[in-house]
């Protein structure tokens, strides 16, 4: 068995928060067969989170064209006929939750397609559009009429993420997941309830700097037996409270 080199963090979700400085504690622990009692020790560590000047530490977030996250490196140096260790190890940055009351924004709405044959008076409602990233996005959706079986019902929620500067920007909408809340024909006239949980690494609160944009939308999509496809866009605000 060859050595080793670990590091352990002091809090099991390595979540940490942006704002009055922070000491991430942590265990570096290094696995020597046959050098020392046990075959490993462990060295306490304290690093200080904070930033320099008027930078701001954003949310960690796993994006396509943005990324945001932070990691903790170490590396050991060994003797000339042994190879270096090196070791990383993510931890997760939190904003600060708004101290302001979040005041929920419910949507109520209709789509009666005049063009395609197929769902009319499909009435759904979504809870809120300004949402804690923490709690699920709600609401409820009824069939009322179809000309046309229906295939499948599913809820999309999309990541839209703007870089560039002032000569011009990018702007990429790519899907974060994809719920089916309902499968077949289904029945008319029956409340279908709409729950989604925001995934953690994959969102985080709307943001918006000098140079990117990181946004999100959801789809309500009606996809019928003939493959025609019905969708529903909402424009969604994440907050942390």
């Amino acid at each position: 068995m060859s050595a080793s080199l670990d590091i352990r963090l002091k809090r099991a979700n390595k979540v940490y928060h942006e704002g009055p400085i922070q000491l991430i504690t942590s265990n570096i622990e290094v696995v020597k067969p046959g050098k020392v009692p046990g075959g490993k020790t462990e060295i306490p560590f304290e690093f200080p989170l904070h930033t320099k000047g008027n930078k701001v530490l954003y949310e960690t977030y796993h994006g396509v064209f943005v990324n945001i996250q932070y990691t903790l490196r170490c590396d050991m140096k060994r003797s000339l006929l042994a190879k270096d260790l090196s070791k990383t190890c993510e931890f997760m940055v939190h904003c600060l939750p708004q101290k302001a009351k979040l005041q929920p924004t419910p949507v109520d709405f209709n789509i009666t397609p005049e063009t395609l044959q197929n769902i009319r008076n499909k009435h759904c409602h979504l809870d809120a559009t300004n949402c804690v990233i923490t709690q699920p996005l709600t609401g409820e959706l009824v069939v009322q009429s179809s000309d046309v079986a229906i295939k499948s019902i599913e809820l999309q929620l999309v990541r839209v993420e703007t870089c560039g500067c002032a000569e011009g920007y990018a702007r990429d909408a790519t899907e974060i997941q994809n719920i089916q809340i309902a499968e077949g024909d289904v029945c008319h006239s029956l409340p279908i309830p709409i729950y989604m949980v925001f995934p953690r690494l994959f969102t985080c609160p709307t943001l918006e700097t000098t140079n990117f944009k990181v946004e999100f939308e959801v789809n309500v999509v009606i996809v019928l037996h003939d493959d025609h496809l019905i969708t529903e866009n909402f424009p969604l605000k994440l907050c942390r409270v």
